[in-house]
């Protein structure tokens, strides 16, 4: 099922050229770089990739809906950390990728921080993007 926008509240515009191995740059300049292959993939690394890109972005959102979560529910999750792991491996004769969201919220216990993860997984544009499309794994870890 697709969703479809009531209205769109913004739009990213952001022009590659040369692939893995090329350049990035968004129509206000302030993504504007290189792009190459990690080493790990037989390229030369030293420079970012689109699966570090995807993680940032996605890491990000996420971190703005676990917020959306913890004000639903009273919790403060400014002092929250989202790390993303974005995974790319073969898919029988393609490319596919896989998701781990680390979720870590201050003074919480570890069934408050899954409720609120899950939650932000509800609501979360990349989530709702990648449901159902690839694996997403979402750990809570809790901080004392």
């Amino acid at each position: 099922m697709t969703a479809e926008l009531e209205r769109i509240a913004y739009t990213a515009s952001v022009t590659a050229t040369g692939g893995r191995a090329g350049h990035a740059r968004s129509t206000d300049g302030h993504i504007d770089l290189d792009l190459r292959p990690p080493q790990e993939m037989g390229g030369p690394g030293g420079a970012t990739n689109p699966e570090q890109l995807f993680a940032a972005g996605y890491a990000a959102c996420f971190q703005g809906a676990l917020g959306v979560a913890g004000r639903r529910h009273k919790v403060d999750t400014s002092g929250s950390v989202v790390t993303c792991e974005v995974s790319i491996g073969p898919v029988g004769q393609a490319f596919g990728l896989a998701v781990t969201l680390d979720v870590e919220i201050p003074g919480v216990d570890e069934a408050t921080c899954q409720k609120l993860a899950d939650e932000a997984h509800e609501v979360c544009p990349y989530s709702n993007a990648t449901r159902g499309n690839i694996d997403v794994q979402v750990r809570a870890r809790p901080v004392a």
